[in-house]
């Protein structure tokens, strides 16, 4: 089929596995936290340095714009790791507090936008499909270090360490997925798997989120779908089976 282009389809699937690779993981720290929305809030501050580096003229300069997002999120993510401290109980309200402000500073900046409509779709579902192979050295390379420093040196990095990888690691994915595709390769995957532990849960995690990108991907070129929004979907309706298959099997 004409819808069907590999040329197109294939990078978007192989960035949908980049983001996984970290997300997964990720996203089971944060339920062990108990801090489920930083991935929300996260994402939302690091679009919002993008678009402030848009505001400021610096689109053309990809690096200007990823400093930008980079240091958005770090200043967020230290500022969070302070809070954790010293306020543990308060940890998810002032996280939601947070995520209110920048969405609603997204909305200001992109006020005199003629274009702000388009650029605050873009910001939250994605443009995946726009991705190419070229786009995803980049994200492949901060990657491949960003995993190796978690599963090699999660203990010795501590609560800091984990809010600056997540602050990298979000910082490049909301770029290509947008802020609710990132929540979702977070969050669901780890709740869905729950019931597991160890290398079994991190496994069925890759499995379910990639077959939810792959098949959202494809359900997306075939019937014209906005493609972050159907591969959410898809996401979720992949959590429910196997979470209920999980929970059927501990029973017996």
């Amino acid at each position: 089929m004409e819808s069907l282009n590999w040329s197109i389809l294939g990078p978007a699937v192989f960035a949908g596995f980049l983001v996984l690779s970290t997300h997964v993981p990720l996203g089971q720290e944060v339920l062990k936290r108990g801090i489920i929305f930083i991935d929300l809030a996260i994402a939302q501050i690091a679009g919002l340095g993008v678009l402030a580096a848009g505001v400021m003229g610096w689109e053309e300069h990809m690096w200007a714009v990823q400093v930008s997002a980079v240091s958005a999120a770090l200043l967020a993510s230290a500022g969070l790791s302070w809070t954790e401290k010293r306020w543990p109980k308060s940890q998810e309200p002032l996280i939601g507090i947070l995520f209110v402000l920048a969405a609603t500073g997204s909305i200001l900046l992109l006020a005199g936008n003629p274009h702000g409509a388009q650029h605050m779709k873009d910001l939250l579902v994605g443009q995946i499909l726009w991705s190419t192979w070229s786009s995803l050295i980049y994200m492949t390379l901060l990657y491949t270090v960003l995993l190796a420093v978690w599963f090699n040196w999660k203990k010795q990095i501590g609560h800091k360490g984990f809010y600056v990888i997540f602050a990298f690691a979000v910082t490049a994915s909301v770029q290509f997925v947008g802020v609710y595709l990132v929540f979702a390769s977070l969050i669901v995957p780890a709740l869905a798997t729950r019931r597991l532990d160890g290398k079994q849960r991190l496994l069925a995690g890759y499995l379910l989120g990639g077959a939810a990108y792959i098949a959202g991907i494809l359900l997306s070129a075939l019937f014209d779908l906005p493609t972050g929004a159907i591969i959410v979907w898809t996401m979720a309706v992949l959590a429910v089976a196997v979470g209920s298959w999980l929970g059927h099997k501990q029973k017996k």
